[in-house]
């Protein structure tokens, strides 16, 4: 089931990301391509690299797919797409898979062969390659976190299909590394944000602001968040490609963290609107607090990010003011 496309329909750009010399005419390939992480990142690599990207467009659109690029549709776990895709390839980045947790709820199976079984297609077709695999894990891995801010070696607790998904892929990854040799690395995003994106608290308030709608806050709005911009996340992911450090995890996030409730007025005074903040019930099972020890990205991977939720905030929502 497709999501809701994107209210912003601005295409992915660079912005200020450089890729590394050590990518610059190599040949990659980005999953998911189509995607809003992976527009992102397929749009910064367009002009530097011999870029092909593959997607099954359930979530992602053709249109955010760059012209540079060689576009494959299929899915992942088709042998016959990604096979061709990933021929010759020196670094694939690894985006597709079902990524809402409610979706995961409503169909585990198909959230499992997605995000799982999609992983395995890719790490054994970078096998064939002698590739790099540089994957997107997430922080649902983690669960409830014993302590804030999370460090790569917090307990794994997930509390959805979803997270128990990521954290098995997530080890698939590192054991590619560890018994087949394979160079990879995983990448644990927090809350990610940004233009493009079509799901989210962010994406839900802007979209009641211009609506002129209450901004609706799950429970009492003091659970505590760390957003980082899609610009940041693909930074860490050309940090990833170039990295010496392979076979491990990393964080990806900010290290700061905003309550709920501050993001619901931040986005209100953004917009320039003065429609009310309504609280309903406590989503089940919601996670207190999330927040990135930032630490082992900065030292091992050699990623700190730069763009400030203000900022990131001021350029989604000034740059495109609410209309009523």
């Amino acid at each position: 089931m497709a999501r809701d496309r994107p209210t912003d329909d601005r295409p992915p750009a660079a912005g200020s990301v450089q890729v590394p010399e050590q990518l610059r005419g190599e040949t990659v390939l980005v999953t998911g391509g189509a995607g809003f992480v992976g527009s992102h990142l397929a749009s910064a690599l367009a002009d530097a690299c011999d870029l092909r990207v593959i997607d099954d467009l359930s979530d992602g659109r053709r249109e955010r797919v760059p012209e540079q690029a060689t576009f494959v549709h299929g899915d992942v776990r088709e042998t016959g797409a990604l096979v061709p895709a990933a021929d010759g390839v020196d670094t694939i980045f690894h985006q597709a898979g079902l990524v809402s947790v409610p979706e995961s709820l409503e169909r585990p199976i198909e959230s499992h062969e997605r995000n799982v079984d999609g992983t395995l297609a890719v790490l054994e077709a970078a096998r064939r390659n002698d590739a790099r695999v540089v994957f997107a894990s997430s922080v649902a891995i983690y669960g409830a976190p014993e302590t804030v801010p999370i460090a790569e070696d917090e307990p794994t607790d997930p509390t959805s299909p979803y997270g128990v998904d990521k954290l098995a892929a997530d080890h698939y990854v590192r054991l590619y590394h560890d018994r087949y040799d394979l160079e990879t690395v995983a990448l644990r995003y927090f809350n990610v944000y940004g233009p493009g994106q079509d799901a989210g608290v962010i994406n839900a308030f802007r979209d009641k602001a211009r609506a002129g709608q209450p901004l609706v806050v799950d429970g009492d709005g003091k659970q505590r968040r760390d957003f980082v911009h899609v610009e940041d996340v693909v930074r860490a992911n050309l940090a990833a490609a170039t990295t010496d450090a392979v076979g491990e995890a990393f964080n990806i996030g900010t290290g700061d963290s905003i309550r709920i409730e501050d993001l619901a007025a931040m986005v209100r005074e953004l917009t320039g609107t003065d429609v009310p903040i309504e609280h309903t019930e406590p989503r089940p099972g919601e996670i207190r607090n999330s927040r990135a020890d930032p630490t082992r990205s900065r030292e091992r991977l050699g990623f700190e990010a730069a763009v400030s939720l203000e900022a990131g905030l001021e350029d989604l929502l000034v740059a495109n003011p609410v209309h009523h």
